[in-house]
């Protein structure tokens, strides 16, 4: 009989150790080591049926290898679709992260009834019920979706034996338990060996495979890096479950580009893909009020038109409060000082409250002449004028630097009847014509002249 076989990892970076330490050596932190049983004398695992010809692998020039376009299982969904780069590749391997609570499970399981092949949904944190009582809210139904509440990854794979789905989607990789390894679920060790059957199973079966994971505290998805790497793409989930909308992002992706986004609005009867989130982003309010401002952001490749809510009032309590929604804090204290550098205006005792409304939270650059707009109609109490929107980086010296993809930025603000967008300085030489009216500033001090002067 084999010996069993004990090693310590770190809980933070999945280092291994073969003594314990007060100190991980690689990223340095204290008493993270845990010891871990790495092996032991078990069964065996998912393995691919042998065939008596089978080759072993040789080495090929590359210039032989022939390449092909990459066969894609449509999720009918289009959101998931566009960030995924066309679909579901066969054989890949995704990673779904996000807060709890949301909207992981009701998005995998709203592809899963809306697949028409057979999909094995495996869930080992909800029971068989639980998850029916969601697709009945979903109101959707398909016979192809099996349901199993399983954690130990042998059973698993004798169910996908038995069933031989075309897509495994396995909520969560946490929860899952192998029996090569003694550790509880959701150890480093464990994560990795569940994570690397999974991974074995799908290249050699070409079976897409979804995995879900939970998040820490600080939003890095649990367990070890490398269960990011192993993967071929990660999907990060994204939003306030206070408001309505979700961002789904791709932090890495094998098969597609990783500047896509996709947008849902959570519903009581579950997900619905946004084709159009300008129009629901943005106040349908026909009354004139100061401190909102419109910009033409980025999301991605994905144009955007973000309502900017700025008030500005007299400080009550001594210290000045800087207080943000959706906006990064710090670049609007930087906005602050070069207002009051550059422009004069003395906002060091005022209360200053910015809002990024649709929940939505954007680090684009192109935020900046907005923000200021905005801050600069509620000082004055004054609305700025209808159907003007803004799009320009605001520099440390007052410049107006221009952004990329304005086309787009602009295309996008005519779409909606948007009149003016005030932007920075830029060739005009090769941009195509427009009816929108383009108004081109270089100063701070030339906004505050044209939109209050």
């Amino acid at each position: 009989m084999s010996k069993v076989k004990k090693a310590f990892f770190c809980q933070k970076c999945g280092n291994q150790h073969a003594k314990w330490q007060g100190q991980c050596s690689a990223c340095k932190e204290w008493n993270t080591l845990v010891e871990e049983i790495i092996e032991k004398p078990a069964a065996k695992g998912w393995e691919a049926p042998q065939k008596k010809d089978t080759l072993v692998a040789q080495p090929i020039p590359i210039t032989q290898i022939e390449t092909q376009r990459e066969k894609r299982l449509s999720c009918r969904d289009e959101e998931l679709n566009r960030v995924l780069g066309g679909g579901l590749v066969p054989g890949s391997v995704t990673l779904l992260g996000g807060e709890p609570g949301i909207g992981k499970s009701t998005l995998l399981l709203q592809i899963s009834l809306l697949l028409q092949q057979k999909v094995l949904y495996v869930s080992g944190e909800e029971s068989q019920r639980q998850i029916k009582l969601r697709a009945d809210r979903i109101d959707a139904s398909n016979e192809n979706c099996y349901v199993l509440s399983e954690t130990g990854t042998q059973k698993i794979f004798h169910q996908i034996n038995e069933l031989v789905p075309d897509v495994v989607i396995i909520d969560s990789i946490q929860t899952l338990q192998t029996s090569h390894i003694e550790s509880s679920p959701g150890s480093v060790s464990q994560i990795k060996e569940c994570t690397s059957e999974l991974i074995q199973f799908a290249k050699k079966t070409h079976t897409p495979v979804i995995l879900v994971g939970h998040i820490t505290k600080d939003g890095n998805i649990a367990g070890p890096k490398v269960l990011e790497h192993m993967v071929d793409t990660v999907l990060h989930f994204e939003g306030d479950r206070n408001h309505i909308y979700r961002i789904l992002r791709a932090q890495k992706n094998r098969f597609g580009s990783t500047a896509e986004i996709g947008i849902y609005e959570m519903l009581s009867s579950g997900l619905r893909g946004v084709n159009n989130p300008s129009e629901l982003l943005l106040s349908q309010n026909q009354t004139e009020m100061s401190g909102h401002a419109i910009a033409s952001t980025m999301e991605g490749i994905r144009p955007l038109m973000l309502e900017v809510q700025a008030l500005v009032s007299t400080a009550v309590y001594g210290t000045p409060q800087r207080s943000t929604t959706g906006f990064n804090a710090k670049r609007l204290n930087m906005l602050l000082a070069v207002l009051e550098k550059r422009a004069g205006f003395q906002l060091g005792a005022k209360d200053v409250f910015l809002n990024i409304t649709g929940g939505i939270s954007s680090e684009d650059p192109a935020l900046d002449l907005a923000v200021v707009g905005a801050i600069l109609s509620s000082h004055h109490d004054i609305a700025l004028e209808k159907n003007t929107c803004f799009a320009a980086e605001i520099g440390l010296s007052g410049e107006l630097r221009p952004v990329p993809k304005l086309d787009q930025r602009i295309r996008e603000a005519e779409k909606l009847g948007f009149e003016t967008i005030i932007t920075a300085k830029f060739k005009q030489d090769d941009f195509p014509k427009t009816g929108i009216r383009i108004v081109m500033l270089s100063k701070i001090e030339e906004v505050v002249d044209h939109l209050f002067g």
